[in-house]
Parts: C-alpha cells; sequence; structure tokens
C-alpha cells in the first residue's frame, strides 16, 4: 500500500513539474490505473504477472519433457483421461483469474506414465 501511495505522489508530482510546462492544455488527463503484481509495477506490453512474480511475455518454460510453452499467455496442466495421464497446454483467458479446469485446450502434449 505504501508503494502505491508513493507511486501515485510521484506520478502527481510529474504531472505538475517543470516537465509538463510548456505543454499546451488538453483538458482532463485520461488515467488507467497501473497494473500490479505482488507490490511492483510492471508494463504489461513487455511483461506480465504469475504467481506474484514479473516475467518477460516472451519467457517459455517447459511442460513436461517436450513441450514448450509460454507462462504469461498459457496453463501447463496434469490431466487424467481414464487411465492415462497428459500433460496439456491451455490458453489463459484475459482479465479472468481462471485455471486448468475452466480454460480451452491450446495443445496436448505427451502421456505421461501409464
Amino acid at each position: 500500500m505504501v508503494l502505491r501511495t508513493f507511486a501515485a505522489v510521484f506520478i502527481f508530482e510529474l504531472l505538475h513539474s517543470s516537465y509538463s510546462e510548456g505543454v499546451p492544455d488538453t483538458g482532463l488527463w485520461l488515467c488507467q490505473p497501473a497494473p500490479w503484481c505482488g507490490d511492483q509495477i510492471y508494463n504489461p506490453l513487455e511483461q506480465c504477472c504469475e504467481d506474484d512474480t514479473i516475467l518477460p511475455l516472451n519467457q517459455t518454460r517447459l511442460c513436461g519433457p517436450h513441450c514448450t510453452y509460454w507462462p504469461c499467455f498459457q496453463h501447463c496442466c496434469l490431466e487424467s483421461w481414464g487411465s492415462q495421464n497428459h500433460t496439456v497446454l491451455r490458453l489463459k483467458v484475459p482479465g479472468l483469474r481462471s485455471g486448468c479446469a475452466a480454460s480451452p485446450i491450446s495443445r496436448i502434449c505427451t502421456q505421461v506414465g501409464g
């Protein structure tokens, strides 16, 4: 909470400091709240927030032994179908905190065990 207050005061001071002198009055400033990841602000054009950790959008990880996925855009899920277990990539739905069960399948990676 302290960091958010500090950030708001910093932005307010920046907008009303000498940096804004000479800039024509454009009426109301349109602002969007900055996205937070834990206690840090991040840039959603370059990063995402995954479990309170800021990741670059292009970061990849392994889902199972041979399946690469993007944690900013996909979930890596272990799912059982009958007696078989599979690693499955599911899409993250923007604006929702959806997990494996509620997300659409993107790709079935591998069968795990038997």
